[in-house]
């Protein structure tokens, strides 16, 4: 990751929510930089007419005469609309990788068929998000404050001038459930079926990997948890205080790992930052890494403390979704696989 530096630190807190986002990432100078674009290609494929309405986690009700047919939306919650039979025209976040290929918050979207605005932080090209004449703006926001993600500070003002009402859902200090409840009604607002066998399907799915994870939990409740992330500099601890993936493990019964609050101060309540020579501080049977491509993933940490840890030599450390993709489809998976790590973790801390 580039190093640059901070903007604010509750910006920096969290995009290292997982983990770290480098503290780099975070942190690039917000420039309007064009990034990569991709085709400007289409809109949404529900089907609904008329009036359109919703409020959002801001407590603000975006009205239209028309449901919007033209999307901008944060690449995330682009990919979970996706999963919806939602389409959306332009998106920014991280979207594709160095080497051009969809990057894992894009999900199953084909990002040859959408208007890339902004690839990295900072970058959100006002002129091309003209351009598509959007109908909406949509993203999530990671504070209390009503902050749209990925929505560059120094430049909200232009992009809120270009006319199109923003949506705001919260990812902020709350179980999983509640931001995959209000994605569903997001998405059934801009015309999705939401009765679909699919969707149905996969609701169940995830109900079912919940109590699974739920039985691991209870099942070996002294495999302790650790949520990591890493930079070339640091190892972050996560808290599970304010991530929506985090708290609901915990309100599943995983036994995770809590720094103390003075220690997540710096992480502005997030996180804990360790040098990676005190990166053994605290004792984990498994060890959930950040899979986002901010932060350095496991097959590249080269530190000498990182291949000591118990966890580690037992091959005991397992991906982390930091910024779930919000569809009952996609979160399935993260309860799933945790489970499975959880149920057959030996003890080795």
């Amino acid at each position: 990751m580039p190093n640059a530096r901070a903007t604010t630190l509750s910006r920096r807190g969290v995009l290292a929510a997982g983990g770290a986002l480098g503290l780099g990432a975070v942190l690039a100078a917000c420039g309007g930089e064009d990034a990569k674009s991709g085709g400007s290609g289409g809109g949404t494929t529900a089907a609904r007419s008329g009036p359109w309405s919703f409020e959002d986690d801001r407590g603000q009700t975006v009205k239209a005469d028309e449901v919007p047919s033209a999307i901008v939306a944060f690449v995330g919650v682009a990919a979970a609309l996706h999963d919806y039979g939602v389409q959306v025209k332009g998106v920014f976040g991280p979207t594709t990788t160095k080497d051009g290929k969809a990057d894992v918050q894009a999900g199953d979207m084909d990002v040859s068929k959408v208007t890339v605005l902004g690839n990295e932080w900072g970058q959100f090209n006002i002129e091309k998000y003209a351009a598509l004449a959007p109908d909406a703006l949509i993203s999530t926001m990671f504070d209390d404050a009503g902050t749209l993600w990925y929505v560059p500070e120094e430049s909200k003002k232009k992009i809120l001038a270009v006319g199109a009402p923003s949506v705001g859902i919260s990812v902020y200090d709350r179980q999983l459930t509640e931001p995959l409840e209000r994605m569903l009604a997001l998405a059934k607002s801009l015309g999705a079926d939401v009765t679909t066998d699919r969707v149905k399907q996969a609701r169940k799915r995830f109900e079912d990997a919940a109590a699974r994870l739920r039985a691991a939990a209870k099942a070996k409740p002294d495999i302790k948890v650790m949520a990591g992330s890493a930079s070339q500099d640091l190892f972050y601890v996560s808290g599970t205080n304010l991530s929506v993936d985090l708290e609901y493990f915990k309100a599943l019964g995983v036994n995770l790992v809590e720094p103390p609050e003075s220690a997540k101060k710096q992480g502005g309540g997030w996180f804990e930052s360790l040098s990676w020579e005190n990166a053994d501080k605290y004792a984990a049977d498994v060890i959930m890494m950040d899979n986002r491509t901010s932060a350095v993933q496991p097959a590249d940490i080269t530190q000498a403390t990182w291949k000591k840890l118990p966890a580690v030599k037992a091959g005991q450390v397992v991906p982390r979704t930091a910024e779930p993709i919000l569809s009952y489809d996609k979160c399935a998976p993260l309860l799933e696989d945790l489970a499975k790590a959880i149920e057959t973790a030996r003890k080795v801390s």
